[in-house]
């Protein structure tokens, strides 16, 4: 999807579901990553994140921009427009806008490098997420030589 077919849609949106014209702009911005969209007060233009129609599907997309528009009609009408506005909820369950929407970060996991290392007297363990120079350091516990055992690769746990 194009940025000038989103703008269509968003106009579309506006006028079926609120009955309202929208008159500002609506594109995807690939800096997004933890929102799917959000809507710019200064100048009421509505950014969306693009990864979340790629993973999520059109009807996701559509949700989103429910969400947003209701941001925008309220924001320009003089009303209600943040989360914890009663305007605001009121006009979510009225359009039929979900109030969060599905993260993109939980289906796109990190792996994460865990290394070991042992003192060679006393046997105490160390794991980090970061290599260590085992001629920099010794045991906490005995001041023992310490030296590296193995590398475990596993995914880290989304935000």
């Amino acid at each position: 999807m194009t940025d000038e077919q989103l703008q269509q849609l968003v106009e579309e949106l506006s006028l079926n579901s609120f009955g309202w014209p929208f008159l500002h702009r609506a594109y995807f911005n690939k800096r997004l990553k933890t929102t799917g969209g959000r809507y710019l007060l200064r100048s009421h233009n509505i950014e969306l994140n693009k990864k979340s129609y790629e993973v999520f599907g059109i009807e996701e997309l559509r949700g989103i921009i429910l969400h947003e528009l209701c941001h925008y009609h309220l924001h320009i009408r003089g009303m209600g427009y943040k989360h914890r506005d009663q305007d605001f909820k009121m006009l979510l369950k009225k359009v039929g806008a979900p109030r969060y929407c599905s993260s993109v970060n939980e289906t796109s996991q990190k792996q994460l490098n865990i290394h070991t290392y042992r003192c060679q007297q006393c046997g105490q363990t160390y794991k980090r997420k970061r290599k260590m120079n085992v001629k920099k350091y010794c045991c906490s516990k005995c001041s023992g030589a310490i030296h590296y055992v193995d590398t475990v690769t596993m995914l880290a746990k989304p935000l």
